[in-house]
């Protein structure tokens, strides 16, 4: 027996629900904080070394960096559930199939998406927000991420099969090459060759570039579990359905997040009292730091998919309620640590990103509205991925859409006009805190219509074996 089938992803099905988050879930997480981090880290590189109106226009790029992730989410996330089901049900074939089509698929949305988003990047930047102050910087920085979108596609879009197939190790250590190459090559970049900017981007797609080589090559080796195979369809109809069916709900919940954000934009823009882009900066800083715990959040939930879409298609119900309930109260733990980080030290956070108090002021300000039902997010984005990663896209589609656009955008529109810049801060606090109630109920009525669902297959099945001895 080779070593690719002595870690073979069939111990999703047996081995003990706590183990497999550790193994699946901590190198997910270790690659979200290090992504996270590196965002961080790229945001005070550029608010440091070349300016607070540098950080501004990153926050304008913000919305199209969301729309470039929905389109590689939309596969990624498909294409990794898919195949964790297909392993469950013991089909390795159709799994090796589901590679190959995500692989290609990846390739033409980045071409597509790419190159028709470069030849209109400065009106949709305008439309995003952007001000004559602010636009050369957006410019700058999107027009070298948009070039590198082939690699950034292969990077996550591959990663995410590769974790769900059963190596969640290195599908960690992707993510930690892309950031160590992106972190040593960013400061090089800003201070010592003087790009500004378009440094950092330059830096971010080197790092994606190594990363995807990494990546790749997992998958041409004869030791993976799942592997390229010519004899496979490399596009199939059925499969490249059932990826877009269930990468629906991410790639709609990133595109809802590009027209939240641009809302935002635009509300900070006319409510700021003449500070507008300073207060747009300020919303970069604090979604900077709040991504960093929401990624940390999604690494569980990477580590959960595998095990939950494994044993939901194998009929362990049990064990796919068992790893729900320990994914939602980490996600709880994780969300609750990040608002008292925040609300106790917003200055020293601030602070890392810039040395100008009038942005510092109008971050911690903010901050501290902002994450004020900040421990229920981790419940919220838990249920949410929870639908997703047992083959139920609608549900997870619904409370994306609620949470980012039914909820947030009427608030928007409220809640500013009798708050001012206070009330776009608190909009997001309290759309957060309905869609959690929303998350709740509706887990708990599916939670109710499953288990009468196993209970009645289980009275069949009695009954099939009573008749069977008789």
């Amino acid at each position: 027996m080779t070593q690719a089938r002595e870690k073979s992803p069939m111990q999703l099905g047996s081995k003990k629900i706590s183990k497999l988050l550790v193994e699946y879930s901590v190198p997910a997480i270790i690659a979200s904080v290090a992504t996270s981090l590196y965002n961080i880290i790229d945001s005070i590189f550029i608010g440091r070394g070349v300016g607070p109106m540098a950080i501004a226009g990153l926050a304008i790029t913000f919305p199209l960096m969301n729309l470039v992730a929905a389109f590689c989410m939309l596969l990624a996330t498909g294409g990794a559930t898919i195949s964790s089901i297909f392993l469950g049900q013991k089909n390795a074939g159709r799994a090796t199939m589901t590679l190959n089509n995500v692989t290609v698929l990846c390739l033409i949305h980045a071409a597509i998406f790419g190159g028709c988003t470069l030849l209109f990047l400065d009106d949709i930047l305008t439309f995003f927000g952007a001000t004559p102050e602010t636009l050369p910087y957006a410019r700058e920085f999107m027009q070298v991420i948009l070039y590198g979108t082939p690699a950034s596609y292969l990077l996550i879009g591959l990663n995410n099969v590769m974790r769900a197939t059963g190596y969640p190790a290195k599908a960690m250590i992707t993510a930690l090459l892309s950031v160590v190459v992106n972190l040593c090559l960013c400061p090089i970049f800003i201070f010592v060759l003087g790009l500004g900017i378009r440094g950092a981007a330059m830096a971010t797609i080197c790092g994606q570039t190594v990363g995807a080589i990494w990546v790749v090559s997992h998958f041409l080796s004869r030791k993976s579990f799942v592997r390229f195979t010519r004899g496979q369809h490399w596009l199939d109809a059925s499969i490249m359905k059932r990826i877009y069916a269930i990468g629906l709900s991410p790639f709609l919940m990133n595109v809802c997040a590009c027209i939240v954000v641009v809302f935002i934009n635009k509300a900070l823009l006319d409510y700021g009292a003449g500070m507008g882009n300073m207060a747009v900066g300020a919303y970069g800083i604090i979604n900077r730091c709040s991504m960093f715990f929401v990624m940390v959040v999604f690494g569980v939930t990477q580590g959960m998919q595998p095990i939950l879409g494994f044993n939901y298609g194998a009929g362990q119900w049990q064990r796919v309620k068992r790893t729900l309930r320990i994914g939602i109260w980490i996600g709880v733990g994780i969300t609750t640590t990040g608002w008292i980080i925040t609300e106790f030290f917003p200055t020293l956070i601030s602070a890392l990103f810039t040395v100008d108090p009038t942005l510092i002021a109008i971050a911690n300000r903010g901050s501290r509205i902002f994450f004020i039902a900040y421990p229920l997010v981790g419940c919220q984005i838990v249920i949410q991925n929870f639908f997703q990663s047992v083959g139920k896209p609608k549900i997870s589609i619904f409370l994306s859409l609620t949470r980012q656009l039914i909820f947030l955008l009427p608030m928007l529109m409220i809640l500013p006009r009798h708050w001012g810049i206070d009330g776009v801060w608190a909009s997001l606090s309290t759309s957060d805190f309905i869609a959690f109630v929303l998350a709740i109920i509706t887990l708990i009525i599916m939670l109710r219509r499953e288990n009468r669902r196993m209970a009645r297959l289980s009275t069949n099945q009695s009954s099939i074996n009573n008749d069977s001895r008789n």
